[in-house]
């Protein structure tokens, strides 16, 4: 056992004391001072470090907040073969206080905010964005190397760099798939991290096994709204001829193209398949009300709005893979 887990149990009961103080617990931080351990600002310091530059810095109360590029290697098992520029955030507080590394997966926001874990430990904030999210991508792009242990090694570099400023305990977290690549983080380089809080991470060890998706949807809210989503989706298939069609018309106005995912037509079945795992992720039971209650008489158009206001017909499309 490392002697970091009992610093995370530590930090683990707090979470749980502090689950009840949510308000006090997010309240503004009361501002702090600017410098680094030597003295010098912050920024001076950040910018000090080879292959990192300034994009912006936005005002947020009681830290500075930086938006920030960060020179990566495209193959970080051969760092000669070319560069890309990783876009980062720092929230600085102070460097007396821990550091929360944090990554959602996907694109990082330039806006300041404050994930709980860096909330309860009043700390440090670094957030990455994962390689190849625009404009984190090289140009062009060798997609062989996206994967797990590249994107790993992408914060392997940034806490390496970044450790000597900020010296005291690390904690990693993310949710969904920033929770994921927590892990994979922990897993590819165990000795960087003083502790990892992964929220939710659905890592499928495997993944053909399915069971427990199939049993979760069928028992989710209510039986009524069950069968409103489902006679939904079923609708969106039977009246495909229709509603492909209006799909073509909103492509060829928006120039939407379907190279990445094949044809319209397996565009149009994706976002309907998604229709019923959009809802349940990203709606409450309440918003059932807003489903067509008889699906079997209701208008075409009320059909494609129902599928597009959940599942968005943008989002098998050329332009929405690459976003």
């Amino acid at each position: 056992m490392r002697k970091a887990l009992r610093w995370l149990l530590a930090l683990t009961v707090l979470i749980g004391t502090l689950s009840t103080a949510g308000a006090a617990t997010a309240a503004q931080p009361e501002a702090t001072g600017t410098t680094g351990t030597t003295g010098t600002d912050i920024k001076d310091q950040l910018l000090a470090i080879p292959g990192m530059s300034l994009i912006e810095e936005k005002p947020y109360t009681g830290y500075r907040f930086f938006v920030l590029n960060y020179t990566q290697p495209v193959d970080h098992r051969n760092p000669s073969k070319g560069t890309f520029q990783q876009r980062i955030t720092v929230l600085h507080k102070d460097t007396a206080r821990p550091t929360v590394f944090y990554t959602g997966g996907y694109n990082v926001s330039t806006n300041p905010g404050r994930r709980e874990p860096t909330q309860i430990v009043d700390g440090n904030q670094v957030s990455m964005e994962y390689r190849y999210f625009t404009p984190s991508r090289p140009a062009p792009a060798d997609w062989s190397k996206l994967d797990i242990w590249q994107a790993a090694s992408d914060q392997h570099r940034i806490f390496t760099a970044l450790k000597p400023i900020y010296g005291k305990k690390w904690l990693s977290t993310g949710g969904s798939k920033g929770g994921m690549t927590a892990t994979y983080y922990e897993r590819f380089y165990p000795r960087d991290m003083d502790g990892v809080v992964a929220y939710v991470a659905p890592n499928d060890v495997v993944n053909d096994e399915d069971s427990a998706y199939d049993r979760f949807f069928a028992n989710v809210g209510t039986k009524e709204c069950r069968d409103r989503l489902n006679a939904v989706q079923r609708e969106a298939l039977v009246r495909r001829e229709p509603l492909e069609k209006k799909y073509a018309d909103l492509a060829a106005a928006e120039g939407y193209t379907f190279t990445t995912i094949g044809s319209l037509d397996r565009a149009y079945e994706a976002v309907v398949l998604d229709y019923v795992w959009g809802f349940w992720q990203y709606s409450l039971l309440s918003d059932c009300g807003d489903i067509p209650a008889d699906a079997a008489h209701a208008t075409d158009d009320e059909i494609w709005t129902s599928v597009d206001t959940i599942s968005g017909f943008s989002a098998y499309t050329d332009q929405g893979l690459t976003t």
